[in-house]
């Protein structure tokens, strides 16, 4: 069984560790397993679909947890809380964002010991403050008022410079990624093909495009490795590269870029949608209609003969996470999180789609309530469902573990920066 030390894992040995850090992940906390585990939303969606409300065909982000929002910068150093991660981007139907981001909030509030009651609170709020974000103030900019929890978020994306983001992700003023649990070393034809990637024109503007950094400036990779990161997609291709950009102002400026494999999508998708073959390019389309901070700062190419998208970090990108929910801030982060997925669902819609699509959304409500019957059934299967799934899925990492006695070996270092 592959072991985690300061040398890393070589890629002989990547297959099983990360199959094995994957399974511990998920085995920490049914929230954990939820944001793990999109494959068992996508079964339960084939079952059930028909009995969900069909919105226009859109693009959505396809697993929408909320791990998956948080503020992300564009080119010219703003930000703004949106989706930031694309790896099931499809042209498909609206709810089902709304139902996977359902169950995420309503997982965080089980294991926050919160009274259903409180989950019943959730769900209004976010179907009430989704529906909002269709009115035409919102759909042009109209500011939403953030809750305690983003707020914090939102501070520190506003505070944070190059030097934070050296100072968690690489060895500071050595400007090293340091080799261990988090980044694993390349093998030759990686380093090599990762290289001959930078050298390339499309590249070179990629990273030129961000404000203060001259269109011509000289660019040279300083180091890269095997980033092991995220839940879902451990196992598929994740590169760090560390670039030194020589420009006028500062000739020892350096960005960090980050290269995930693009892989093929689970979710259901509508049938002529018009998606990219490509997946790479598929990501790259979803990202530019759902989130265009993220989206215009996004490149497709291939690597080491598979699609790969490419983005650079920067300081201001963070996840929220919200795996423990108080329960008078429980309802606003709802709400918040739900308008900003309506906001990326309704400016793909004109007038009349979103006006259609709001009545649709009302369906079966009772007179009282602003969550649907469809919505409330829908979270609580899924919940059940998940539910078991855990407890299966622990069972069987425990036999694996040799009854519990590995357990531990892989300690969690997931920050707050990507997915």
């Amino acid at each position: 069984m592959s072991k985690i030390t300061d040398a890393g894992v070589s890629s002989r040995e990547r297959g099983p560790a990360l199959e094995r850090i994957r399974n511990e992940k998920m085995a920490r906390s049914a929230f954990d397993y939820v944001r793990g585990s999109p494959t068992k939303f996508y079964e339960w969606l084939s079952k059930e679909s028909e009995a969900l409300p069909e919105g226009p065909a859109i693009w959505i982000c396809g697993d929408c947890h909320t791990g998956n929002l948080g503020p992300t910068a564009n080119a010219e150093g703003k930000f703004q809380v949106e989706i930031r991660d694309f790896d099931q981007t499809v042209v498909g139907n609206p709810t089902h964002d709304l139902i996977r981001l359902g169950l995420s909030l309503a997982s965080a509030a089980v294991i926050s010991d919160l009274p259903g009651l409180t989950i019943a609170e959730i769900l209004e709020a976010m179907m009430r403050c989704y529906e909002a974000a269709f009115d035409r103030g919102f759909s042009e900019g109209r500011d939403l008022d953030e809750p305690n929890t983003i707020r914090g978020v939102s501070r520190r994306a506003t505070k944070a410079t190059w030097e934070t983001l050296a100072e968690e992700d690489t060895e500071n003023k050595s400007f090293r990624l340091p080799i261990g649990k988090t980044f694993w070393p390349l093998s030759v034809e990686e380093r090599h093909d990762i290289q001959r990637l930078f050298r390339t024109e499309e590249m070179r503007r990629l990273v030129t495009e961000v404000k203060g950094r001259d269109s011509d400036a000289d660019i040279r990779m300083v180091d890269a490795a095997y980033w092991r990161k995220g839940c879902s997609s451990l196992g598929h291709l994740r590169y760090a590269v560390l670039l030194k950009i020589g420009t006028k102002s500062d000739p020892r400026e350096h960005c960090l870029m980050d290269l995930k494999e693009a892989v093929k999508p689970g979710a259901p998708h509508a049938s002529g949608g018009g998606m990219p073959r490509d997946f790479a390019k598929r990501v790259k389309a979803g990202a530019s209609h759902l989130s265009p901070y993220l989206g215009s700062r996004m490149r497709a190419v291939e690597l080491m003969g598979k699609p790969v998208f490419v983005r650079e970090l920067l300081p201001q990108d963070l996840k929220i996470e919200i795996e423990h929910l108080g329960r008078e801030e429980a309802a606003r982060v709802a709400g918040y999180l739900a308008a900003i997925v309506g906001k990326a669902h309704g400016t793909q819609m004109d007038q009349d789609a979103r006006k259609d699509w709001a009545k649709e959304l009302r369906r079966n409500r009772a007179k009282s309530l602003d969550a649907p019957s469809w919505f409330w059934r829908s979270v609580v299967d899924l919940l059940i469902d998940h539910q078991s799934g855990y407890l299966e899925h622990c069972r069987a990492f425990a036999n694996a573990s040799e009854g519990g006695r590995s357990r531990g070996r892989y300690e969690d270092d997931d920050d707050d920066r990507c997915s």
